[in-house]
């Protein structure tokens, strides 16, 4: 595992290449490569898996954990204490520790589109009280093993062993 102090370096690259939204964050709508955080959640040994809701543009109704785009020239680091307080209500000051996984790439040939999957574990000192928004419709506490139980947007096992073996 990696620690990373300051925005990727395919950001860096995706963000002088693509077309950017008003406010200067990067549009991936047309883009055949995209960059993400795939964030778990961790308290006393169980990960957090969030329903999408059918308000998001993919992955409808899959079980997923907290993401985003990496739109933006922010670090990991800001980027996922920004995605959990955006998705859960999860401050900084409630996390205990932080670990960067390495980067990989998967496509997915059904919507034509190769992820740039930045992984990311995240361990709480306590036990949240969540407050999910519109991107999800539940949550669920399960153990890391359990996660072929359920129907995940494409990858999450695979992103999961990346960052806890």
């Amino acid at each position: 595992m990696t620690r990373i102090a300051n925005f990727p370096k395919v950001l860096k690259e995706l963000y002088d290449t693509l077309p950017k939204f008003p406010n200067g964050r990067i549009n991936y709508k047309n883009a055949s490569k995209a960059a993400v955080l795939t964030c778990f959640v961790e308290y006393q040994d169980k990960i957090l898996l969030l329903k999408r809701s059918n308000k998001v543009g993919t992955y409808k109704e899959l079980w997923n954990t907290v993401s985003g785009y990496l739109d933006e020239l922010k670090s990991l680091k800001e980027k996922t204490n920004e995605e959990l307080h955006e998705e859960l209500g999860i401050s900084e000051n409630e996390i205990k520790d932080i670990t960067f996984g390495d980067v990989y790439e998967f496509t997915d040939e059904d919507i034509k589109k190769t992820w740039i999957i930045h992984p990311v574990l995240v361990k709480l000192a306590k036990k949240p009280t969540l407050k999910i928004d519109w991107e999800h419709t539940e949550y669920i506490w399960i153990h890391p093993y359990e996660i072929t139980d359920y129907t995940t947007v494409p990858n999450l096992d695979k992103t999961l062993h990346k960052i806890i073996t």
